[in-house]
C-alpha cells in the first residue's frame, strides 16, 4: 500500500509538472497563431500533402512554443515584480531557468527541423518570426521603446504569411498584407493589456505606450490600428474575389 500510495505522489507530481510546461509555453496563444497559419493557407487553396501539412503545422507549434517559453526565461526577473505574471512557473520557482531555456530551446531545434524538412522558404518566414519576437521585440526594444508593441505584431504576422507561403512556395503581396493585418490588430490587445496593468509595468520599468504617451493617445492608436486592420482586410477580400455580399455573410 506504501509503494501504490508513493506510485500515485509520483504521477501527480508528474501530472502538475506537465500542467506547468504547458502554461509555460501558453497554450490559447500558441492555437491562435497557428489558426492564423492555416487561415494563409487555405487563403492560397493549399496544395502540399498531408503529411508535409501536419509536419510544418506541428513544425510552427513548436517554434511558437519554444519562443514563448524563452520569452518567459528572458522576462523572468519582470515576471516576478508585475503581479500579473508573478505567479507563472518561472517566477514561483517551479520551473528554473535553465529547465525551461532547455524545454524552449529543444522545440524551437525540433520544430525548426521539421519545417526545413518541408519547406526552405516556409522555414524562412517562421524564423524570421522566431527572430523578432526574441531578439528585436523582447531583447532589444521592450524595456526601451514604447513602439515596440510594432515589432511584437511583425512576429505575430508571420504565421499566416508562413501558411501562405506554405501553400503558393513563393511570397506574394497577399500574404504580406495578412500578415500586415495581423500586425496591426495585435496592438489592440497589447495596449489593452498595458492600461489594465499600467501600475504593474510601471514597476517593472517597461515603457509602454500608454504610460508613456497617455491612455486617451493609446485608444486613438487602437481605433487607428484597428481601421487599418480592417480596411487592408477587405481589401484582401476583394482582390481575393470575395463579393462584398460574401464579405458580410463571412463577418
Amino acid at each position: 500500500s506504501d509503494a501504490i500510495s508513493a506510485d500515485i505522489l509520483q504521477e501527480n507530481i508528474m501530472i502538475r509538472m506537465v500542467r506547468f510546461y504547458i502554461r509555460l509555453i501558453k497554450t490559447p496563444q500558441a492555437a491562435l497563431l497557428l489558426f492564423t497559419a492555416m487561415a494563409g493557407y487555405r487563403s492560397a487553396g493549399g496544395n502540399p500533402g498531408l503529411l508535409e501539412i501536419m509536419i510544418a503545422m506541428l513544425g510552427l507549434l513548436f517554434a511558437i512554443s519554444g519562443t514563448t517559453a524563452l520569452n518567459m526565461v528572458l522576462d523572468r526577473d519582470i515576471d516576478v515584480v508585475m503581479e500579473r505574471t508573478r505567479n507563472r512557473p518561472i517566477p514561483t520557482g517551479v520551473i528554473s531557468p535553465k529547465d525551461a531555456f532547455i524545454f524552449g530551446s529543444v522545440l524551437i531545434l525540433v520544430g525548426m527541423s521539421g519545417n526545413y524538412w518541408v519547406s526552405l522558404l516556409y522555414a524562412n518566414v517562421v524564423l524570421a518570426g522566431v527572430f523578432f519576437n526574441l531578439a528585436v521585440y523582447t531583447l532589444w526594444l521592450k524595456r526601451r521603446s514604447p513602439w515596440s508593441i510594432v515589432f511584437g505584431g511583425m512576429a505575430g504576422g508571420m504565421p499566416i504569411l508562413a501558411g501562405r507561403t506554405l501553400a503558393l512556395g513563393y511570397i506574394d503581396w497577399i500574404g504580406i498584407l495578412l500578415a500586415l493585418t495581423i500586425l496591426l490588430w495585435i496592438p489592440s490587445h497589447i495596449l489593452t493589456l498595458s492600461m489594465n496593468h499600467s501600475r504593474d509595468y510601471k514597476l517593472a520599468g517597461v515603457p509602454t505606450f500608454p504610460n508613456v504617451f497617455g491612455f486617451e493617445n493609446a485608444r486613438y492608436f487602437m481605433a487607428v490600428s484597428n481601421l487599418a486592420a480592417a480596411g487592408i482586410m477587405l481589401a484582401v477580400f476583394l482582390w481575393l474575389g470575395v463579393s462584398v455580399a460574401g464579405i458580410v455573410v463571412l463577418g
